[in-house]
């Protein structure tokens, strides 16, 4: 069957309320050094601000960061994915939404998330798993199959 979401999710979460400022969100993406943070709003899932939100549409726009709040630049619905996908699935659908980061459900229920699934833990996954002497072998046989 392979691998799942679950094997390679982070199960470490950071949330912060829709009211809070960017700036807030900022600070604790670096204290908690992540890139993400899950975005609740009476102890309910409402979206996520990551990282790419605050470039995209504070920095680039000269905006200041303290005016601004979580609720103005998050992503929502929340994108979410079961913790028994196959990986591979995971990828498909992070590349067809064009997110980087799902959270990880147990049965597409947002009240409680087991993990989040990023970009950063598919490379580590691969970086892990992939053999790439095998992969180099492959392509060098193929190319000469070609000539």
């Amino acid at each position: 069957m392979g691998v799942m979401v679950g094997e390679i999710m982070s199960e470490k979460i950071q949330t912060i309320a829709s009211s809070s400022s960017a700036h807030a969100a900022a600070k604790r993406m670096k204290d908690k050094d992540v890139s993400s943070l899950l975005v609740v709003d009476d102890d309910r899932a409402i979206g996520i601000v990551t990282e790419g939100d605050l470039v995209r549409k504070i920095c680039i726009n000269d905006e200041n960061s303290s005016d601004i709040t979580v609720n103005q630049i998050m992503s929502s619905p929340l994108l979410t994915i079961k913790a028994n996908t196959s990986v591979a699935e995971a990828a498909d659908l992070m590349i067809n939404r064009k997110v980087r980061h799902l959270l990880v459900v147990e049965d597409n229920e947002q009240t409680e998330p087991l993990g989040i699934v990023t970009q950063t833990d598919f490379a580590h996954y691969l970086d892990q798993n992939l053999d790439l002497d095998d992969v180099n072998t492959r392509i060098i046989e193929s190319l000469k199959r070609e000539e």
